[in-house]
């Protein structure tokens, strides 16, 4: 079955932030994201995740251990497993992007110690 935004329903996050998941499987998932202006996620690194990030629309912005990226429509950006990193929409527009990752990111997100 094909797959889009308008035959998958978004599950919410962040701040009026949503996502779809276009593919789910244990060494693959594709996700289009919609991010309105000024908002962000939390900073968090994947211990098994390989991700990519690929703008649609818009303007996003991708903070990883000492670098801010900024990508424009048709950019993207690998991150690989460990590297603390987090998004955000910096612009004034709303911001579609999709995030891909091998193996699936699920149970795989981590955080920073705040104590180091």
């Amino acid at each position: 079955m094909k797959k889009s935004i308008s035959n998958v329903t978004p599950r919410g996050w962040g701040d009026n932030c949503n996502t779809w998941e276009l593919l789910s499987r244990q060494d693959l998932v594709v996700f289009h994201e919609r991010m309105p202006p000024a908002t962000t996620e939390v900073e968090h690194y994947h211990n098994k995740a390989r991700q990519f990030f690929f703008v649609l629309k818009g303007e996003l912005a991708i903070k990883t251990m000492g670098s801010d990226h900024i990508l424009g429509e048709h950019e993207g950006l690998e991150i690989p497993p460990g590297e603390l990193h987090h998004v955000r929409n910096l612009s004034a527009g709303t911001t579609e992007f999709l995030a891909i990752a091998h193996p699936s990111t699920a149970g795989d997100r981590s955080f920073p110690d705040p104590s180091s």
